[in-house]
Protein backbone atom coordinates (compact mmCIF):
# COMPACT_ATOMS: atom_id res chain seq x y z
CA UNK A 1 0.00 0.00 0.00
CA UNK A 2 1.60 3.27 -1.12
CA UNK A 3 0.48 6.61 0.29
CA UNK A 4 1.67 8.36 -2.87
CA UNK A 5 -1.07 8.01 -5.45
CA UNK A 6 -3.68 6.86 -2.92
CA UNK A 7 -7.23 8.20 -2.60
CA UNK A 8 -8.04 8.65 1.08
CA UNK A 9 -11.02 9.49 3.27
CA UNK A 10 -10.24 10.86 6.74
CA UNK A 11 -13.02 11.20 9.30
CA UNK A 12 -12.83 13.94 11.91
CA UNK A 13 -10.52 15.82 9.54
CA UNK A 14 -11.20 19.30 10.87
CA UNK A 15 -8.84 19.21 13.86
CA UNK A 16 -6.28 17.28 15.88
CA UNK A 17 -4.96 14.00 14.55
CA UNK A 18 -7.51 13.97 11.72
CA UNK A 19 -6.29 17.31 10.42
CA UNK A 20 -2.69 16.07 10.70
CA UNK A 21 -3.55 12.94 8.72
CA UNK A 22 -5.15 15.06 6.03
CA UNK A 23 -2.15 17.38 5.76
CA UNK A 24 0.42 14.58 5.73
CA UNK A 25 -1.50 12.65 3.08
CA UNK A 26 -1.33 15.71 0.86
CA UNK A 27 2.36 16.22 1.66
CA UNK A 28 3.15 12.60 0.85
CA UNK A 29 1.54 12.64 -2.56
CA UNK A 30 -1.98 11.28 -2.15
CA UNK A 31 -3.87 11.85 -5.38
CA UNK A 32 -7.01 12.92 -3.56
CA UNK A 33 -7.98 13.40 0.07
CA UNK A 34 -11.61 13.52 1.16
CA UNK A 35 -11.75 15.49 4.44
CA UNK A 36 -14.86 14.46 6.36
CA UNK A 37 -16.32 16.36 9.31
CA UNK A 38 -19.66 16.96 10.99
CA UNK A 39 -19.04 20.68 10.47
CA UNK A 40 -17.43 20.89 7.03
CA UNK A 41 -16.96 24.65 7.38
CA UNK A 42 -14.27 23.91 9.99
CA UNK A 43 -12.02 22.14 7.46
CA UNK A 44 -9.36 24.72 6.66
CA UNK A 45 -6.84 22.84 4.51
CA UNK A 46 -6.58 23.73 0.81
CA UNK A 47 -6.38 20.96 -1.76
CA UNK A 48 -8.91 18.59 -0.16
CA UNK A 49 -12.44 17.58 -1.09
CA UNK A 50 -14.61 18.44 1.89
CA UNK A 51 -17.30 15.92 2.85
CA UNK A 52 -20.11 16.42 5.35
CA UNK A 53 -20.18 13.33 7.54
CA UNK A 54 -21.44 12.49 11.00
CA UNK A 55 -20.13 8.97 11.61
CA UNK A 56 -23.15 8.20 13.81
CA UNK A 57 -25.56 8.90 10.93
CA UNK A 58 -26.12 5.74 8.89
CA UNK A 59 -27.86 7.60 6.08
CA UNK A 60 -24.94 10.03 5.72
CA UNK A 61 -22.48 7.15 5.64
CA UNK A 62 -24.45 5.46 2.86
CA UNK A 63 -24.63 8.70 0.88
CA UNK A 64 -20.88 9.30 1.17
CA UNK A 65 -20.16 5.72 0.13
CA UNK A 66 -22.28 6.24 -3.00
CA UNK A 67 -20.47 9.51 -3.68
CA UNK A 68 -16.89 8.20 -3.34
CA UNK A 69 -16.10 5.41 -5.76
CA UNK A 70 -12.32 5.81 -6.06
CA UNK A 71 -11.30 5.18 -2.44
CA UNK A 72 -8.18 3.16 -1.65
CA UNK A 73 -7.51 4.24 1.97
CA UNK A 74 -10.07 4.70 4.76
CA UNK A 75 -8.86 6.38 7.96
CA UNK A 76 -11.36 6.01 10.81
CA UNK A 77 -10.15 8.82 13.04
CA UNK A 78 -13.27 10.56 14.38
CA UNK A 79 -13.76 9.95 18.07
CA UNK A 80 -15.10 11.39 21.33
CA UNK A 81 -14.27 11.07 25.02
CA UNK A 82 -17.13 12.00 27.37
CA UNK A 83 -15.57 10.92 30.69
CA UNK A 84 -18.37 8.43 31.32
CA UNK A 85 -18.43 6.17 34.37
CA UNK A 86 -19.99 2.75 33.84
CA UNK A 87 -21.79 2.14 37.13
CA UNK A 88 -23.42 5.50 37.75
CA UNK A 89 -22.62 7.56 34.65
CA UNK A 90 -25.01 8.88 32.04
CA UNK A 91 -25.99 6.03 29.71
CA UNK A 92 -26.68 8.51 26.92
CA UNK A 93 -23.04 9.58 27.06
CA UNK A 94 -21.91 5.96 27.08
CA UNK A 95 -24.07 5.26 24.03
CA UNK A 96 -22.58 8.30 22.27
CA UNK A 97 -19.05 7.02 22.90
CA UNK A 98 -19.94 3.60 21.51
CA UNK A 99 -21.75 5.10 18.52
CA UNK A 100 -18.81 7.32 17.57
CA UNK A 101 -15.83 5.16 18.50
CA UNK A 102 -17.17 1.70 17.59
CA UNK A 103 -20.34 1.65 15.51
CA UNK A 104 -19.34 4.56 13.27
CA UNK A 105 -16.04 3.01 12.13
CA UNK A 106 -17.70 -0.37 11.64
CA UNK A 107 -20.49 1.18 9.56
CA UNK A 108 -17.88 2.94 7.40
CA UNK A 109 -15.96 -0.29 6.91
CA UNK A 110 -19.13 -2.11 5.91
CA UNK A 111 -20.03 0.69 3.50
CA UNK A 112 -16.60 1.04 1.86
CA UNK A 113 -15.19 -2.49 1.82
CA UNK A 114 -16.81 -3.25 -1.57
CA UNK A 115 -15.27 -0.05 -2.97
CA UNK A 116 -11.85 -0.99 -1.64
CA UNK A 117 -12.20 -4.46 -3.17
CA UNK A 118 -13.03 -3.01 -6.58
CA UNK A 119 -10.01 -0.71 -6.33
CA UNK A 120 -7.49 -3.43 -5.60
CA UNK A 121 -7.89 -3.95 -1.85
CA UNK A 122 -6.38 -0.83 -0.36
CA UNK A 123 -6.18 -0.27 3.37
CA UNK A 124 -8.14 0.72 6.46
CA UNK A 125 -6.64 2.45 9.49
CA UNK A 126 -8.57 2.52 12.76
CA UNK A 127 -7.33 5.09 15.26
CA UNK A 128 -7.54 3.29 18.61
CA UNK A 129 -5.83 4.03 21.94
CA UNK A 130 -3.69 2.57 24.67
CA UNK A 131 -6.99 2.70 26.56
CA UNK A 132 -8.14 -0.17 24.37
CA UNK A 133 -6.28 -2.22 27.01
CA UNK A 134 -6.92 -0.57 30.39
CA UNK A 135 -9.66 1.23 32.25
CA UNK A 136 -9.62 4.32 34.45
CA UNK A 137 -12.35 5.85 36.64
CA UNK A 138 -13.90 8.71 34.73
CA UNK A 139 -12.88 7.33 31.35
CA UNK A 140 -14.31 3.83 31.31
CA UNK A 141 -16.90 4.59 28.64
CA UNK A 142 -14.01 5.49 26.31
CA UNK A 143 -12.12 2.35 27.42
CA UNK A 144 -15.09 0.11 26.62
CA UNK A 145 -15.64 1.75 23.22
CA UNK A 146 -11.96 1.54 22.23
CA UNK A 147 -11.67 -2.05 23.49
CA UNK A 148 -14.63 -2.95 21.30
CA UNK A 149 -13.04 -1.09 18.37
CA UNK A 150 -9.79 -3.02 18.89
CA UNK A 151 -11.66 -6.33 18.79
CA UNK A 152 -13.58 -5.14 15.72
CA UNK A 153 -10.31 -4.19 14.01
CA UNK A 154 -8.92 -7.67 14.57
CA UNK A 155 -12.12 -9.26 13.31
CA UNK A 156 -12.54 -7.24 10.11
CA UNK A 157 -8.84 -7.77 9.32
CA UNK A 158 -9.53 -11.49 9.05
CA UNK A 159 -12.76 -11.01 7.11
CA UNK A 160 -11.20 -8.62 4.56
CA UNK A 161 -7.91 -10.48 4.06
CA UNK A 162 -9.37 -12.39 1.13
CA UNK A 163 -9.98 -9.20 -0.85
CA UNK A 164 -6.46 -7.92 -0.16
CA UNK A 165 -7.43 -5.11 2.23
CA UNK A 166 -4.87 -4.24 4.90
CA UNK A 167 -6.48 -3.38 8.26
CA UNK A 168 -4.20 -1.53 10.68
CA UNK A 169 -4.85 -0.51 14.28
CA UNK A 170 -3.13 2.60 15.66
CA UNK A 171 -2.62 2.80 19.43
CA UNK A 172 -1.25 5.78 21.31
CA UNK A 173 -1.25 7.39 24.72
CA UNK A 174 -1.53 11.16 24.48
CA UNK A 175 -1.32 13.41 21.45
CA UNK A 176 -1.32 17.19 21.67
CA UNK A 177 -4.96 17.71 20.72
CA UNK A 178 -8.08 19.37 22.14
CA UNK A 179 -9.21 16.04 23.59
CA UNK A 180 -6.13 15.80 25.82
CA UNK A 181 -5.71 19.52 26.55
CA UNK A 182 -6.56 19.13 30.25
CA UNK A 183 -4.48 16.00 30.80
CA UNK A 184 -0.88 16.50 32.00
CA UNK A 185 2.03 14.52 30.61
CA UNK A 186 4.16 14.14 27.52
CA UNK A 187 2.18 14.37 24.30
CA UNK A 188 3.03 13.43 20.74
CA UNK A 189 2.65 16.04 18.00
CA UNK A 190 -0.31 15.02 15.82
CA UNK A 191 1.87 15.13 12.69
CA UNK A 192 4.25 12.61 14.27
CA UNK A 193 1.32 10.29 15.01
CA UNK A 194 0.09 10.61 11.43
CA UNK A 195 3.50 9.86 9.95
CA UNK A 196 4.03 6.82 12.18
CA UNK A 197 0.66 5.42 11.13
CA UNK A 198 1.16 6.13 7.42
CA UNK A 199 4.61 4.55 7.59
CA UNK A 200 3.01 1.50 9.18
CA UNK A 201 0.50 1.24 6.35
CA UNK A 202 3.27 1.39 3.77
CA UNK A 203 5.08 -1.38 5.67
CA UNK A 204 1.92 -3.56 5.77
CA UNK A 205 1.84 -3.37 9.57
CA UNK A 206 -1.32 -4.65 11.21
CA UNK A 207 -0.62 -2.68 14.38
CA UNK A 208 1.21 0.57 15.09
CA UNK A 209 2.21 1.44 18.67
CA UNK A 210 2.99 5.14 18.53
CA UNK A 211 4.72 5.70 21.88
CA UNK A 212 6.38 4.10 24.90
CA UNK A 213 3.13 4.24 26.88
CA UNK A 214 1.17 2.15 24.39
CA UNK A 215 4.09 -0.27 24.05
CA UNK A 216 4.29 -0.67 27.84
CA UNK A 217 0.55 -1.26 28.19
CA UNK A 218 0.47 -3.78 25.33
CA UNK A 219 3.47 -5.70 26.69
CA UNK A 220 1.78 -6.05 30.09
CA UNK A 221 -1.38 -7.78 28.89
CA UNK A 222 -0.17 -11.24 29.92
CA UNK A 223 0.76 -10.08 33.43
CA UNK A 224 -1.25 -10.15 36.66
CA UNK A 225 -3.84 -7.36 36.23
CA UNK A 226 -3.48 -6.24 39.84
CA UNK A 227 0.23 -5.56 39.36
CA UNK A 228 -0.37 -3.88 36.01
CA UNK A 229 -2.97 -1.49 37.43
CA UNK A 230 -0.69 -0.60 40.35
CA UNK A 231 1.99 0.32 37.80
CA UNK A 232 -0.48 2.30 35.68
CA UNK A 233 -1.80 4.24 38.66
CA UNK A 234 1.73 5.04 39.80
CA UNK A 235 2.64 6.27 36.33
CA UNK A 236 -0.49 8.42 36.08
CA UNK A 237 0.29 9.89 39.48
CA UNK A 238 3.80 10.77 38.32
CA UNK A 239 5.52 8.43 40.75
Amino acid sequence: MNIEGSVALVTGANRGIGRAFTQRLLDRGATKVYAAARRPEDVDLPGVEVVTLDVTDRDQIAAVARQIGDLTLLINNAGIQRGTRLVNGDLTSLQAELDTNFWGPLELIRAFSPTLARNGGGAILNVLSAMSWFGSPGANGYHVAKAAAWAMTNGVRLELAGQGTLVTGLHLGLADTDMSARIPGDKLPPTAVADLALNGIEEDAVEVLADDWSRMIKSSLAEDPAAVYRRIQAALAGE
